[in-house]
């Protein structure tokens, strides 16, 4: 088995997707104007319009609810990502922070409330999990 994607269901794809293309340097491939995809060499993000919930289970998702998952992008060097995006993020969780498990990690909300997360793995442990993947 192969982990494909993560979906984010929102009230506003176009708004989502400039937030997130801005966010990471990846180009959304857009399907329709409801659906949009953001590919990176490891996992996709996939950006849904809550038109297209009832395709799956009418009021099975709610955009702006999630309070549990967090989106990880791991990145070359969280503080040049954090000076790139300061003026650009309205929410900022921390300020680039390394963790008791080896990474420098970044922690925000995308405009939606989601939580997103970038981090570099800077400790020896940390960088030798990160390049088994």
């Amino acid at each position: 088995m192969d982990f494909a994607s993560v979906r984010i269901i929102t009230g506003d794809v176009a708004r989502l997707v400039a937030f997130y293309e801005r966010a990471t340097g990846v180009p959304a491939h857009w399907a329709n104007e409801d659906f949009a995809e953001l590919r990176t060499a490891s996992a996709t993000l996939a950006i849904g319009s809550t038109r297209t919930v009832p395709l799956f289970a009418p009021g099975s998702a709610r955009p702006g609810e999630n309070r549990s998952v967090i989106l990880e992008f791991r990145v070359d060097d969280v503080d040049g990502v954090y000076a790139n995006l300061t003026g650009f993020v309205e929410d900022f969780v921390n300020e680039p922070t390394t963790m008791p498990w080896g990474n420098r990690a970044l922690l925000f909300r995308d405009p939606d409330g989601n939580l997103v997360n970038f981090f570099t793995p800077v400790t020896p442990s940390a960088i030798e999990r990160s390049a088994r993947r």
